[in-house]
């Protein structure tokens, strides 16, 4: 499994909340369980208790992304550091499910984490992913959607950091708006300069009386 894969847990958890629409999914243990994704052997140790471990959790990712999308570098990594101390895990190289042409293990780094419950071995695996992708893209690679009020957290992995949207259906509805906004300014121009013309034109006719 790529470290890079590890960063998903991150943005997934995060996205289970959208404040400015009072929306959250994270509402009971089935929820919490399907953060885990395929990983249902750690999905299997979730409780009821790990709902509020993980929304606390979440808070504390939101709020990298927060950091990173205002340009503050440094109070990201340290609020990931922070994160990265309180849920460690231990890289591992392992070959298991995959192999190459000779039956031989396709040799991977994986992260292998020691939780006391579901909460820590989940916050350890996305602390340390988005770690990863923060180290090796940089903390503008971090992003917010910018189309309000969306604000869900998206990693940029374009060629030339030009993402602003977590997707492409945000990132249309972002377009309409701002061609409609255009539309809008230009049809209110229109009209100031049609009731400008008006205006001159009764001036004259009253001067020439």
């Amino acid at each position: 499994m790529e470290l890079a894969y590890y960063s998903d847990y991150a943005v997934r958890l995060v996205n289970s909340e959208e404040p400015a629409r009072g929306k959250d999914s994270l509402t009971s243990v089935e929820a919490v369980r399907e953060m885990f994704g395929a990983n249902q052997s750690a999905a299997r140790r979730a409780t009821d208790a790990d709902v509020t471990r993980f929304r606390s959790v979440r808070a504390r990712l939101r709020s990298v992304f927060e950091a990173a999308d205002q340009g503050d570098e440094t109070l990201a990594v340290d609020l990931l550091n922070s994160l990265l101390l309180e849920f460690p895990v231990s890289p591992q190289i392992s070959g298991h499910d995959y192999r190459d042409d000779d039956g031989r293990p396709l040799w991977h780094m994986h992260l292998a984490d020691h939780p006391s419950n579901a909460t820590a071995g989940f916050a350890a695996i996305a602390a340390m992913g988005l770690a990863f992708h923060l180290t090796a893209y940089g903390v503008d690679r971090l992003g917010l959607c910018e189309a309000s009020p969306c604000r869900n957290a998206y990693l940029d992995t374009s060629t030339n950091r030009s993402r602003r949207y977590c997707s492409d259906r945000c990132a249309t509805r972002a377009n309409v708006a701002a061609y409609r906004a255009r539309k809008r300014l230009e049809a209110d121009r229109s009209g100031s300069t049609g009731l400008a013309a008006d205006s001159a034109q009764r001036t004259t006719a009253n001067g020439e009386r």
